[in-house]
């Protein structure tokens, strides 16, 4: 098998993913996941994908992630294996779909306008 590549986006963090066939080891900008990724969460989150098609010891995965935090750094990833993944295999789009695994999530930070503090928050308003 040749290697895949595709690209998930979450916020402002951008990951690239190369999946070939392995034995589960996976890279995140050339460390180790357990240590780019400390917290079991952001690790649960990486995996979810591949142990919901069964696929945790199949492929080797290399990651280079940036920008961002590092759990949109997690969630870029996520969708990006996903997305490789479906390419491999289309039948694991029924398996992937509908956990929302395939769909990028457009929620970004609002923009601050002028006149205010923040994007919302405005002065107190003084009468007098």
């Amino acid at each position: 098998m040749e290697v895949v590549h595709k690209t998930g986006r979450r916020k402002k963090a951008i990951a690239r993913v190369f999946l070939k066939d392995g034995k589960g080891k996976i890279t995140v900008n050339k460390k180790d996941v357990n240590i780019y990724f400390t917290t079991p969460t952001l690790q649960y989150k990486i995996n979810q994908p591949l142990s919901l098609t069964d696929n945790e010891k199949s492929y080797d995965i290399i990651v280079t992630v940036k920008g961002g935090g590092i759990k949109g750094q997690a969630e870029a990833t996520r969708l990006a294996i996903s997305k490789a993944l479906t390419e491999i295999n289309p039948d694991y789009r029924l398996i992937l779909k509908p956990e929302g695994l395939l769909t990028r999530d457009p929620r970004m930070v609002e923009r601050k306008k002028f006149g205010q503090k923040k994007a919302r928050k405005k002065y107190q308003f003084s009468k007098r």
